[in-house]
């Protein structure tokens, strides 16, 4: 049976084709797995905590697909040869020192107080019966994923859990001083610097000691990220933890970290590796350096929970613009490029934004009632 073919037009009087048989094809298991997860969604919502552990498994799997992105892409793209598991063995061991400190100290709270103050009072409260928008969360940032749509997991995941329209106001403004902070601080490094780093990386062949500093530095990045996107994944379980459900919190996630490095990152790792040379170890340890010294500031000014996403898209942002204002090629042929992945990847990480609160206003009447009111008062419906 031949597929169907369906003509779309493109800019310059150009047609392309898309074979949609061939993309369901293609896609059908995954297509599969979405439409029974939604199913299982909807019957956990009504027994008893199932829908508690159900959500943990949806947003283990998907927290970890999407932010491969930020705190791993570059680790991932960089180490292509090296064995999958080595590298799953390093990040892992460092996701199980980093979680087992937080539980410790903070008497079973796995994310370094980002859900939970020393008077046991949160903005993202755990919730006595979860509802459907809140299970589905992750399904929709699997979606979104699937698209290589770099969003915010930090916006999906915790606004559909925020008390108040307040929680999810603060997370958007630390995150977009996040942003540009993160685009002023690698414009200025990778333009100011940009004639040094290309004489000193003209060379191909690099000191192997570019490696040790490399996984040093992506390792504290993974630790430091980790203390501000765990909540991401705890934020269904209970804010203290008992030593049965962190073994299965810490280990679930242990084994997800092992199928994403077998994958080499998937789908979401392209928005790493089209950019310019990132494959370089010493491009890749540059970004990971400027990256977690803004993670480390933004995670000790405050504790209010910080979207990783829109900093990594901060640094790569003001990366790629840099190295093309700073080429010395004629044309706009390189800039074009740089400004047009720069522009989508925040545009994604906009359409992320929209649907959190879509999804917030969903699981909690009091923010839907919020949003309307701010709405009708500058409208005046």
């Amino acid at each position: 049976m031949s597929s169907k073919k369906v003509s779309v037009k493109k800019g310059g009087g150009r047609y392309y084709y898309l074979d949609i048989l061939d993309y369901l094809t293609n896609e059908k298991k995954f297509l599969i797995f979405i439409l029974l997860s939604f199913i299982l969604a909807a019957i956990s919502v009504n027994i008893g905590q199932m829908a508690m552990w159900v959500g943990f498994g949806f947003a283990a799997y998907s927290a970890v697909a999407n932010d491969s992105i930020q705190s791993l892409g570059t680790f991932i793209e960089s180490n292509r040869k090296k064995k999958w598991w080595v590298l799953w063995l390093f990040i892992g061991t460092i996701f199980l020192v980093t979680v087992s400190a937080s539980w410790i100290i903070f008497d079973g709270d796995v994310t370094y107080q980002r859900l939970i103050n020393e008077q046991n009072e949160s903005k993202y409260p755990h919730p006595e019966q979860f509802s459907f928008f809140q299970v589905i969360a992750p399904l929709v940032l699997l979606i979104l994923t699937r698209l290589r749509m770099p969003v915010s997991t930090t916006f999906l995941l915790l606004s559909v859990f925020s008390s108040t329209s307040s929680g999810i106001t603060s997370m958007v403004i630390k995150s977009m001083s996040g942003y540009g902070i993160a685009f002023i601080l690698s414009f200025v490094i990778w333009y100011g610097l940009y004639e040094v780093i290309k004489r000193f990386f003209k060379q191909r062949k690099n000191s192997p000691l570019w490696t040790i500093v490399q996984w040093l530095i992506s390792g504290s990045l993974w630790a430091v990220w980790l203390m501000q996107d765990g909540a991401n994944i705890a934020v269904y379980l209970p804010r203290r933890l008992d030593i049965w459900e962190f073994i299965v919190f810490a280990s679930v996630i242990f084994i997800g970290l092992g199928i994403l490095f077998y994958l080499r990152g998937d789908k979401i790792q392209k928005v790493v590796s089209e950019k310019a040379r990132i494959s370089d170890v010493r491009a890749a340890t540059l970004v990971d350096f400027s990256y977690v010294l803004l993670l480390i500031y933004k995670l000790f000014i405050s504790t209010i929970p910080l979207s990783t996403t829109w900093v990594f898209l901060g640094i790569i942002g003001g990366r790629e613009i840099a190295i093309s204002l700073a080429r010395k090629k004629s044309g706009l042929k390189h800039k074009k490029k740089a400004a047009f992945m720069m522009f989508r990847d925040l545009a994604y990480a906009l359409i992320g934004l929209i649907i959190s609160v879509a999804l917030a206003s969903g699981a909690n009447p009091s923010i839907q009632k919020e949003i309307y009111t701010f709405f009708s008062g500058i409208f005046h419906f």
